[in-house]
């Protein structure tokens, strides 16, 4: 009798074993942390299925070419676009990179004080550059292409080139191009850049010519704009964790973050505060900040926003100028400006955080080599050298800034651009 009821407790042992077994093969994430409905509604705001379509550049009317982005393309990777032939808009912003250099500053034609910023979903943004200088990707395209130190090319050089190599593809997006043979009207080099002679020789073309080359000038920085549109932020592990979960907060199927992961992304919405200025799909709320960035060294201060608003108000490039494809009215953002505030001195464009582990040194002069550089900064606040500091401390124990840096890594994209 104590035989059969040793070998009946056996066998229930054993189906236990079994059923324990069984559920935890059949339910792997059932101890997964739920969300609660708020959060889980955070998270889908920042997933790439919440990216709305690119909106349209009404400034640009061939933002949306596929010749003009092939042009563009083409123009965008070649080198002679500078004035040593030796410099491209790639030079600073590498695809294998995510479009950026991997260095603090840029290098073109001399070395440049300023991190060179991710193309990669600019489009979305309403100002480029650190400061907000340029209210288009093609007025901010123009820059590099005549400052002395990026492509240090003038505007008559980059039209003569465009007569060379692409005269064809132009002529099929904007219609011919002036003739540029009478070399007293349109010399090879002449624009208003600090070379005294291409200054010079600018200076000296009737209105009518410089009206004209500055209509080819607008249309080549259009073409890389419709190019730069079709570098979009591809989705990460991050995008397909939140498309795991179900309506009730659980992952299904195998957890695509680590522990550690997801408890930094609970940071990142909630302790850490970082979502309120890296929100939405590219985890950037395209504004800007003074958030007591210390200098480089041996760098001039940037002064941050305050220059950015009354470098785009001047420019005859911006929305409202004689180049732009727009009716004023559509020029809202230029228009609607935001031009005075306490963070202007000092603000710097938030950045997107999409790819950001791969996409250092950060900051706008490359201040930080790390993120756990950056988290430390952000967590034991800092001093403004200038302006209105908007940082607070946030206090983080050591293992939450390494839990949140853990998170960030999830933000790379699986398939590059």
């Amino acid at each position: 009798m104590n035989r059969q009821r040793r070998q009946v407790w056996l066998w229930v042992g054993a189906l236990l074993a079994l059923a324990v077994l069984a559920a935890c093969t059949l339910t792997p994430v059932a101890n997964a942390p739920v969300w609660q409905e708020d959060e889980l509604r955070v998270l889908r705001t920042l997933s790439l299925d919440a990216l709305k379509p690119l909106p349209p550049d009404p400034s640009n009317v061939v933002a949306d070419d596929p010749a003009a982005a092939a042009l563009g393309e083409r123009i965008f990777f070649d080198a002679r676009f500078s004035g040593n032939g030796a410099v491209s808009c790639a030079s600073c912003h590498m695809p294998e990179h995510h479009f950026t250099d991997g260095r603090p500053f840029g290098v073109g034609m001399g070395v440049i004080p300023l991190n060179a910023m991710t193309l990669v979903g600019a489009s979305y943004s309403p100002w480029q550059t650190w400061n907000g200088k340029a209210d288009s990707q093609w007025a901010q395209a123009l820059h590099p292409l005549e400052h002395p130190l990026e492509q240090g090319g003038n505007r008559t050089l980059y039209a003569h080139l465009l007569a060379a190599h692409y005269a064809g593809d132009y002529a099929a997006l904007f219609g011919p191009l002036p003739d540029l043979a009478d070399a007293t009207r349109f010399p090879r080099n002449a624009g208003p850049v600090d070379d005294v002679a291409a200054s010079l020789a600018w200076e000296q073309m009737s209105f009518a010519d410089q009206n004209a080359i500055n209509r080819v000038f607008a249309n080549l920085g259009k073409t890389l704009a419709a190019y730069e549109r079709t570098l979009l932020p591809q989705p990460a592990r991050f995008d397909r964790y939140v498309a795991s979960l179900d309506a009730d907060g659980r992952a299904q199927g195998a957890s695509l973050l680590s522990d550690d992961e997801i408890a930094g992304l609970r940071i990142f919405i909630g302790k850490g505060k970082c979502i309120h200025c890296h929100n939405g799909p590219r985890f950037t709320n395209d504004a800007f900040h003074n958030t007591a960035i210390p200098g480089a060294p041996d760098v001039p201060l940037q002064r941050g926003r305050i220059d950015g608003i009354a470098r785009v108000q001047s420019d005859i490039f911006n929305c409202l100028g004689p180049y732009s494809d727009a009716a004023p009215e559509a020029c809202t953002g230029l228009r609607f400006m935001v031009t005075t505030g306490d963070t202007l001195l000092g603000g710097m464009k938030t950045p997107t955080l999409r790819n950001v582990a791969e996409t250092g040194p950060y900051m706008h002069t490359g201040q930080f080599a790390t993120l756990a550089a950056v988290i430390e900064h952000y967590n034991s606040g800092g001093f403004a050298v200038q302006g209105h500091n908007e940082l607070e401390p946030l206090n983080l124990a050591a293992q939450e800034a390494t839990q949140l840096e853990a998170f960030l890594y999830t933000l790379t994209e699986e398939t590059p651009n």
